[in-house]
């Protein structure tokens, strides 16, 4: 059986160069950046690197120049609103209009991505659907988890929603492999649960749905901290160093064994 690293290190002899994407506060590529610098300080040397940060907002709602110039990285942006609105364009990417939309769009980055000769692109955070390749995304789900029909439970924007609606008693984040779906690619780690803890029975709270919204953004914040901001990083740095790896069926290994649930560290 032959595996094909996701980044080889031996064969590039170099770090493995990543793209930081976002659309808001930017908080997982702050945590990627300082697992960077950490590493770096430990090892003398990270086995990754962030050559640059990419922002679908211009609005200001997107903290990613700030964090560029904190960084001393180049910074880009362009607005995927602007971009619809001037072209005319439903923003959905359900219809075949609105994938050639999106890939009409993502031609920018695509060419920053060449022209820097990126390896990895980090979704921190990005909010847009992307047909670009060689992503990791971190979603607020358990990814492994699957409904009746086969199917992953918790997908989409809703994820701690559905999942506190539907009375898990956990919360976990895992970090995929981006595919042409919905987070739909290969998990590649899932987190430490969180707790939820609930003020009163959810049966009661269902009564009052503002304050039941309150709790499941409380428990999304939380899950940031204890989920997000540790995988994220940590994926990005196995990948860095050779240790995931996929088989000829797209099924995933960590140091030549399965992990086809996520690695759980």
């Amino acid at each position: 059986m032959t595996l094909t690293p996701i980044f080889d290190p031996a064969e590039h002899q170099r770090p493995m160069r990543v793209a930081a994407f976002m659309s808001g506060s930017g908080t997982n590529i702050m945590r990627l950046l300082a697992h960077e610098k950490a590493l770096g300080a430990q090892d003398d040397r990270s086995p990754f690197e962030t050559v640059f940060i990419f922002s679908d907002r211009s609005d200001g709602v997107s903290a990613g120049e700030k964090i560029a110039l904190e960084n001393g990285l180049p910074y880009f942006t362009y607005d995927i609103r602007v971009f619809h609105s001037r072209n005319a364009i439903r923003r959905t990417v359900a219809t075949e209009e609105g994938l050639a939309a999106r890939r009409a769009y993502d031609r920018v980055a695509e060419t920053l991505v060449k022209v820097f000769h990126i390896d990895v692109i980090a979704l921190g955070g990005y909010m847009s659907y992307t047909t670009l390749g060689r992503c990791v995304n971190v979603h607020p789900a358990d990814l492994s988890l699957l409904d009746s029909h086969g199917n992953r439970k918790y997908v989409g924007d809703q994820a701690v929603h559905d999942a506190i609606y539907a009375g898990e008693r956990v919360l976990r984040s895992s970090t995929l492999w981006t595919d042409d779906g919905v987070d739909t690619g290969p998990i590649l780690m899932v987190s430490d649960p969180l707790p939820v803890m609930l003020p009163e029975p959810l049966k009661d709270l269902e009564k009052d749905h503002s304050r039941l919204e309150r709790v499941v953004d409380h428990h999304q914040e939380q899950l940031k901290e204890a989920g997000d901001w540790k995988i994220f990083p940590r994926t990005i740095e196995l990948i860095a160093r050779g240790r995931f790896a996929f088989d000829s069926q797209g099924q995933v290994y960590l140091d030549g064994s399965p992990v086809s649930q996520g690695c759980r560290e």
